[in-house]
């Protein structure tokens, strides 16, 4: 072998490496899988609301809550047809405390009748949307009242029109109605154990915890009748506004009677 082949026999053995490294790599690529179906559109939607709608129904269930409020009970801190937010980690990861506006079951036919037994077209769609809590509660099985006293409490109104006191203190109560005292009806109670005493803010126009015991009826609502506690209204946007100032009233109430 003379000088002059030596060049081209190297020339030639890098292409063939080269060749072979090429038809190595196309052997791996063909190998290799193709790329993933893309899920259909309509699939895609589908898939997206069911996982919308189902975390919105363990947003319902665990953590929040909309109601809307049916009467002038709670004027003037809420208004009649107010949407209000309600956390349902009070009671349970937070405690209650007097002051707060609470959410509960109906505890004794407080109500009479109910919206959805011949419900409106317009309750119906409410029915449903609540379900996934994208509307409020349209039932009336639910009320909304100030909690005033906790078990051991001693809450009472030495007479109709006069001061309302807890544990022996007098309360200022500027959330209530100013247009009217703070009691509509005189009453001496001790809240039993694992109960609570409720009151409407528009003390004269609320069938609460007093105007029931008052009849003769259990006035005294369940802490298991509780749904939560009413952090917000949110709707009508013109009225947005925390509901979190009621417990200042209570701040010189002592832990005991």
């Amino acid at each position: 072998m003379n000088a002059s082949e030596e060049p081209r026999r190297a020339v030639s053995d890098s292409q063939d490496a080269a060749q072979e490294a090429d038809a190595s790599r196309g052997h791996r690529s063909a190998k290799r899988p193709g790329r993933r179906a893309r899920m259909p559109l309509w699939l895609d939607t589908a898939v997206t609301m069911v996982v919308a709608l189902l975390i919105a129904v363990l947003v319902k269930t665990f953590l929040i809550q909309p109601f809307y409020i049916p009467s002038a009970s709670m004027n003037p801190t809420l208004l009649e047809n107010d949407k209000i937010l309600v956390s349902k980690l009070t009671p349970g990861v937070f405690d209650l405390h007097r002051g707060d506006v609470i959410v509960f079951e109906d505890p004794d036919n407080w109500i009479p009748g109910d919206a959805t037994e011949n419900p409106t077209p317009r309750v119906r769609v409410m029915m449903v949307l609540s379900l996934v809590g994208l509307a409020p509660d349209p039932s009336q099985d639910h009320l909304v009242k100030r909690l005033i006293g906790l078990p051991g409490d001693h809450v009472a109104c030495e007479e109709q029109g006069g001061p309302l006191t807890v544990n022996g203190v007098e309360l200022d109560e500027p959330y209530t109605n100013q247009a009217a005292s703070p009691c509509q009806v005189a009453f001496d109670v001790t809240v039993p154990e694992d109960r609570v005493w409720v009151m409407g803010d528009n003390r004269h126009a609320s069938a609460d915890s007093a105007w029931h015991e008052s009849q003769g009826e259990n006035g005294f609502v369940p802490e298991s009748n509780i749904t939560g506690k009413a952090e917000v209204v949110f709707w009508p946007v013109s009225r947005w506004s925390g509901l979190g100032d009621g417990r200042d009233s209570f701040a010189d109430v002592p832990a005991q009677p």
